[in-house]
């Protein structure tokens, strides 16, 4: 699927050009089916491909150097490529990128950010599964860094944020969000309009343009969504094909089941985008299809085009030197061991 993925991003985007890692002799055959991607393409043989299945300890240990998820992300640091895009393992990908790329100054831990599809639009919901757990302040820098992103896709000039919470009352919540609200608050932050707390069905509804969360409860309430577009997918069909007389009102109705489909199409949310690294690094979903990974891409080339990375930077700089801080035990204790 990524070939033919890249295919259909060679059709909407007229200046894209591709590095393409991996075993040349598995590669090149697919590769010259799709003469257009092969014309905007250089392909690079890699000796090691990191299994689905491996820690990630075991990927950074074991021939990382010769991998093709390693060599895609050196290719960013050395700014042989302006992002890296993978279906490969999640945690190798977040620990090599961690590792070879490092965090912004500033950044204890990196978070992944996806793309959730809501009543109003889009909004940005960080974290979906880097970060298992987050005090205030990082809790704060994610959202300093959705708020970033959501200005970079959207076009937004001062993106509301929202923490997730069990209750919008400031009284309710761990510890850490509620200081993290209090936090926020006061900041006064010109980047984004800090909206308070927020349930879990304001995410469908779009109540804020930014939701941020730790990765633990970010990543359940993510594969939630995801499931139940699925379910209601198929509750659809099965009703559609149940009788003769409903197949014939699926006829008179195409149009609008159409567009439903089209709302409720979860490769169009497709890729999630590691954010608070020196670097733009997208993870596809590795069940996806084509046009899912087609969408990966064009989330990392329409954050390449929109400057991402130099608005973290200057929104980070601006907070931090406002309210500086020292990094936390754990990140120091991360940073010793790299």
């Amino acid at each position: 699927m990524i070939i033919p993925g890249l295919m259909k991003v060679v059709t909407r985007r007229n200046d894209v050009r591709f590095l393409i890692y991996g075993r040349v002799d598995e590669v090149r055959p697919i590769l010259e089916k799709y003469p257009k991607v092969a014309a905007v393409s250089e392909l690079i043989h890699c000796e090691i491909a990191v299994r689905m299945d491996d820690k990630p300890s075991q990927a950074l240990r074991h021939g990382r150097w010769k991998s093709s998820m390693w060599k895609a992300i050196e290719a960013v640091k050395a700014g042989q490529a302006d992002a890296c895009v993978s279906a490969g393992n999640t945690g190798a990908l977040m620990a090599m990128s961690r590792f070879c790329l490092r965090t912004m100054a500033t950044i204890d831990r990196p978070a992944i950010a996806a793309i959730w599809p809501t009543m109003r639009g889009e909004s940005v919901v960080l974290d979906v599964g880097a970060t298992i757990g987050a005090d205030a302040h990082q809790l704060i820098d994610f959202a300093i860094l959705g708020a970033a992103m959501s200005r970079a896709l959207f076009d937004i000039d001062r993106p509301t944020v929202g923490l997730l919470n069990i209750g919008v009352e400031e009284v309710k919540g761990q510890e850490e969000v509620k200081e993290a609200g209090q936090l926020l608050r006061e900041a006064g932050l010109m980047s984004m309009s800090y909206h308070g707390f927020v349930e879990g069905d304001d995410l469908g509804k779009g109540t804020v343009d930014v939701v941020v969360t730790e990765g633990f409860a970010g990543n359940i309430a993510l594969k939630t969504a995801e499931g139940t577009a699925r379910q209601i997918g198929s509750y659809l069909r099965a009703a559609m094909n149940r009788t003769l007389m409903a197949r014939i009102g699926y006829i008179f109705a195409k149009g609008a089941f159409d567009r439903l489909r089209e709302k409720m199409d979860v490769r169009k949310a497709n890729g999630g985008v590691f954010l608070g690294l020196n670097g733009i690094v997208v993870k596809s979903h590795g069940g996806t299809d084509d046009e899912g990974f087609a969408a990966a891409v064009e989330l990392a080339y329409d954050m390449i085009r929109n400057s991402l990375l130099d608005r973290i930077e200057a929104d980070l700089d601006l907070f931090h030197a406002r309210h500086p801080r020292k990094l936390t035990a754990d990140a120091a204790a991360d940073d010793d061991k790299e």
